[in-house]
């Protein structure tokens, strides 16, 4: 499998959901998501975990390999990045994992079924640094009421991320809803966890000098 074995059947005017050979295709600034009747499908009931924010897919690649046992979903929403994840996946064999290309929030709400999820791993999201972007960031309240209507009850989500003012507002977003337990003890992060894996930005921010951070909640 190759790059040029993933396009986009369709113009941009004529977009829809598509289902293409294990990847999902989520079109950005489309408002008709309850006409899609097609569910990701794996080959067994195993347990799903999901990986949002995926990047070229370094974690999640290890992670379904090593782990054959349990479905992995990676949720990107670059194209160039979605796409060299589909083609690892392929040409190593990964049955075990499906492929989304769509913003992390639409792809929640409207593609996820209740109750369906066992773990949510969501690692460097874009903290968006600029003031004036900052509400472009994906941890907010409304995106964790999603997530936790999708994850099974005492299931946990894990976030990973270099930069300490997202680093707290998470902690806040999260220590404010109902649906979610602190793991670790006040302040509430670590800054490491045994085994968990690498990614390229976990290698580019370690190879700075940056602290990276470990946040865990459960699912109530």
């Amino acid at each position: 499998m190759k790059k040029s074995d993933l396009h986009i059947p369709f113009e941009f005017e004529n977009r829809r959901p598509i289902i293409l050979n294990r990847l999902l295709y989520v079109p950005s600034n489309y408002d008709k998501h309850q006409l899609f009747n097609e569910d990701i499908v794996f080959e067994n009931d195993n347990n799903i975990a999901i990986e949002y924010c995926s990047g070229n897919g370094d974690w999640i690649i290890e992670k379904a390999k090593t782990n054959p046992n349990i479905n992995f979903i990676a949720v990107e929403m670059k194209f160039e990045r979605a796409r060299k994840i589909w083609v690892k996946m392929h040409n190593q064999n990964l049955k075990n994992l499906f492929v989304v290309l769509a913003e992390a929030f639409t792809f929640t709400k409207f593609y996820l079924k209740d109750r369906d999820v066992f773990e949510v791993f969501i690692n460097f999201p874009d903290p968006w640094p600029k003031k004036k972007h900052k509400k472009n960031r994906l941890i907010k309240k409304a995106f964790l009421k999603d997530v936790a209507r999708v994850l099974k009850k005492d299931s946990f989500i894990t976030i990973v991320t270099d930069h300490i003012s997202y680093r707290d507002e998470i902690i806040d977003t999260f220590l404010k809803s109902l649906e979610y337990r602190a793991v670790f003890q006040k302040p509430y992060f670590v800054q490491n966890i045994q085994n968990f894996g690498s990614s390229f930005f976990d290698t580019l921010f370690k190879s700075k000098g940056k602290a990276i951070n470990f946040l865990k909640f459960q699912r109530v």
